[in-house]
């Protein structure tokens, strides 16, 4: 069962400015090549990055502060629009405003996260929305072990990427313990995951990751492996 709309009349004024202004900069040629880059996921409006954003600047222009409804409400909205960048919006909204959601929002993030899944919008929500939800309130960390068991690949991802941005507040244990529960994945989106995540705790403890992909490289993928020694050798 879905995550039901929250009635929001910020989300009312949102979403009525946001169609209004994007479909009207649209660009159908661009649109069409992007929809190819991304796999067909979705249809385009066809914005660039720029452009998009300075449109969502002007459609937010003078709108208050938006509670955990708003901003369910917005994302979930979004989520219904048929073109990409409508999503794109809703994650920027996200991360601008993760701080004024509970950890409550969760279910919320799963449904944008399940629903028309891409790296594009999943990979953001992990480390910027989910990601905040976790490093706001650890009771959180338990679902992402729960999470990192689910037969979606892109929950399995987002729980593996969640701890992207935690740099010495990374919960070490875990991070490492997914990994390895995962190491035998047969998708080449959560072997990435796997080794990206582990790149980038490289960071800061360079010597941990070498110790981990070492004592689990029998199991790992070649392409976990790679991605995560990337930047520091065997």
């Amino acid at each position: 069962m879905g995550v039901t709309v929250p009635r929001s009349a910020l989300a009312d004024t949102v979403v009525g400015r946001l169609v209004a202004t994007y479909a009207e900069a649209a660009d159908p040629v661009r649109a069409a090549d992007m929809r190819a880059y991304m796999k067909d996921v979705a249809p385009f409006l066809g914005l660039t990055s720029p452009v998009r954003r300075d449109l969502a600047r002007a459609v937010l222009a003078g709108t208050p502060r938006p509670d955990e409804a708003d901003c369910a409400a917005i994302a979930l909205r979004c989520w219904e629009l048929p073109e990409r960048e409508y999503q794109y919006f809703a994650v920027d909204y996200l991360r601008r405003h993760v701080k004024r959601c509970s950890s409550a929002f969760l279910p919320v993030a799963r449904q944008l996260v399940t629903t028309l899944s891409w790296w594009d919008t999943v990979d953001a929500l992990a480390a910027h929305v989910v990601g905040g939800l976790v490093a706001a309130d650890p009771g959180l960390r338990t679902a992402m072990d729960e999470w990192v068991e689910d037969d979606d690949l892109w929950v399995v991802r987002t729980a593996l990427l969640h701890q992207l941005r935690f740099k010495d507040a990374t919960d070490t244990d875990r991070l490492f313990a997914h990994c390895a529960r995962q190491a035998r994945h047969p998708d080449f989106f959560v072997r990435k995951a796997i080794g990206w995540c582990l790149r980038e705790y490289a960071k800061t403890d360079p010597d941990a990751v070498r110790d981990f992909v070492g004592r689990h490289r029998g199991v790992l993928a070649p392409l976990s492996v790679r991605e995560a020694l990337r930047n520091i050798g065997d």
